[in-house]
């Protein structure tokens, strides 16, 4: 079956309400309930709790304390490089951005200016930049944190789709990352701006961030916008800066020569937080 007939089905769901009552359970105090559901997902998915900070699936109130769950400290070391990788996941894409344009997957591209959101100005800093997307699969850690030090300069929400971002969408829907909601952080490093954007996904149920608590919901007809040059935001390499309550990916963008992505680094790879994403040129 072709990557676009398996989505097809996707079309046609009634994404948002799947993902309204996906939020409800996963913010639900259901006591044995509760917990009977992190065991099922633990088992199916291979979660591996003896990374997190608390290992006893009854110890979480609702599904979503489990899923933005702690990790032990020491499990993630940072490598000492220029830039590391923010989340655990797998590598969807990463290299060049061909002058506007980000890779998606064979047959489809996108453009930096409809992933920021329509800001023609802020995407035009990444013309000809580096790109890189990460996929988090149910079973990774789902906090996000910094590649290298920032300042927060704007958080921008666009509202979207709500596909699933798993490989295969990734390969059947056309402009996915900037399709489906997304939340985009605009920072200022010593490597120059750079942005952090949170992909929402069929039964996200939200995304938060450290500095603002959950963005979504409510799920806002509108692009929205918040300024922080008056109340800087500093974040540090490492730090946490969001998180997703179920789901998604994240896609970064880095200005032309600023960045080299390590060698070791492939498509389909999987990545832990921390480890060495890559050096200035």
């Amino acid at each position: 079956m072709s990557d676009t007939l398996a989505v097809l089905p996707q079309y046609l769901l009634p994404k948002k309400a799947l993902t309204a009552f996906g939020g409800l359970v996963a913010g639900a105090r259901g006591g044995k309930a509760t917990t009977a559901l992190i065991r099922w997902f633990i088992g199916k998915y291979r979660v591996n709790m003896a990374e997190a900070a608390n290992p006893d699936p009854a110890a979480y109130a609702t599904f979503n304390d489990f899923f933005t769950r702690a990790l032990k400290e020491g499990v993630r070391p940072l490598a000492s490089a220029p830039f590391v990788c923010p989340v655990d996941g797998a590598i969807s894409q990463f290299g060049a951005i061909d002058k506007d344009q980000i890779f998606q997957a064979k047959g489809h591209h996108y453009s930096t200016t409809a992933l920021v959101g329509g800001d023609a100005k802020l995407a035009a800093q990444f013309d000809n930049g580096t790109f890189a997307t990460i996929y988090l699969s149910p079973r990774d850690y789902h906090r996000i944190h910094m590649p290298c030090d920032g300042v927060l300069r704007r958080m921008v929400y666009v509202p979207g789709d709500l596909f699933s971002v798993n490989p295969t969408t990734a390969r059947g829907v056309p402009g996915l990352f900037a399709r489906n909601e997304r939340v985009v952080c605009v920072f200022d490093s010593d490597h120059g701006p750079f942005v952090l954007t949170l992909v929402g996904a069929t039964v996200v149920g939200s995304m938060a961030t450290v500095w603002h608590g959950v963005v979504n919901p409510p799920r806002l007809p509108q692009i929205t916008e918040w300024h922080y040059d008056a109340n800087a935001v500093v974040l540090k390499q490492g730090d946490e800066m969001g998180r997703f309550l179920l789901g998604s990916t994240v896609v970064m963008l880095f200005g032309r020569d600023r960045l080299a992505f390590d060698g070791a680094w492939a498509a389909g790879k999987p990545v832990c937080l921390g480890e060495k994403m890559g050096e200035t040129p």
